[in-house]
């Protein structure tokens, strides 16, 4: 937990700055180092409604990975950060950020993934003043383990954190703010919890297929119907999607409960041919061991 004073002080700035030059990056960059505990204070605080959110998805093919590049481009330190990033395009990523001028703040992981490694170690060998971040239950290493209601400031935006387990038991699904002067529709990043038309599966890393229904139904199809749903993942083509269009087209969470854990009973999937690999180099950020 953070002391009470650096507390109040992150919450004062959060909740009076109301134009960005009020709301300097070092601060947060401070506070950062732990969960930090604003929540629904921080969802009514008035700022300048001149922000300007920064946006590009960006897709890896080995492993059909999005990544997102998220940034408050209004800002003078246009503050930015990366979720789900991939080891193999690491250095493309950094690219663009470079290109457009931004400031890297956070690499972000919405789960240990099973199917790549994440860049986010790599990111930190090359970028050291950038914080990883997982959520708490995940078990993996990072500078900064969030919990549901953690909500992750960059610029005058932020992301709130959602427990969403069911794929695995660590999975969280970050949400764009609900304030007025936060992004509009709101945006919904889910990992592998909730795919465009469809979901991840429950058959290893403490996956439920009960768990992972109820996540679903309670923590992201009850946002508002135009939310802007992007997957970790997709395999069709398929880019983004929203809450109401999964509601009425994804063949699987439109079931009742007990249709949907036996379809998931009966996917029959082979078995992830990079799990044995990722799974521990994710737990350690990605970072894997050099041969002595």
């Amino acid at each position: 937990m953070l002391p009470k004073m650096l507390r109040f002080q992150f919450t004062s700035l959060s909740l009076f700055a109301s134009k960005a030059s009020l709301f300097p990056l070092s601060p947060i960059s401070k506070t950062i180092h732990n969960p930090i505990r604003v929540r629904s204070q921080m969802g009514s605080f008035s700022t300048s409604s001149s922000f300007k959110l920064l946006f590009r998805q960006l897709f890896e093919k080995e492993s059909s990975t999005y990544t997102y590049l998220l940034a408050d481009a209004s800002h003078p330190e246009k503050p930015a950060l990366l979720i789900d990033p991939v080891d193999r395009t690491v250095d493309r990523d950094l690219s663009l950020v470079e290109q457009l001028g931004l400031k890297l703040v956070y690499a972000m992981n919405t789960h240990v993934h099973a199917d790549h490694v994440t860049g986010t170690g790599l990111i930190k060998s090359k970028v050291p003043d950038v914080k990883s971040v997982i959520s708490k239950a995940s078990g993996a290493t990072a500078d900064l383990h969030v919990e549901p209601g953690d909500k992750i400031p960059f610029g005058d935006l932020f992301l709130e954190v959602r427990a969403t387990p069911g794929h695995t038991l660590g999975c969280i699904t970050y949400v764009t703010g609900d304030a007025p002067d936060q992004p509009q529709p709101r945006m919904a990043f889910t990992g592998d919890t909730l795919l465009i038309r469809g979901c991840g599966r429950t058959d290893f890393q403490g996956g439920s297929s009960e768990q992972l229904y109820k996540s679903i139904h309670s923590q992201i199809l009850t946002l508002p119907k135009d939310t802007l749903i992007y997957p970790a993942h997709d395999y069709k083509g398929f880019t983004v999607s929203t809450v109401g269009e999964e509601l009425q087209y994804n063949p699987r969470i439109t079931k009742d409960e007990e249709t949907f854990k036996n379809i998931m009973a009966n996917l029959n999937l082979s078995y992830p041919k990079m799990i044995d690999i990722a799974v521990p180099a994710n737990m350690v950020c990605g970072i894997q061991s050099k041969p002595s």
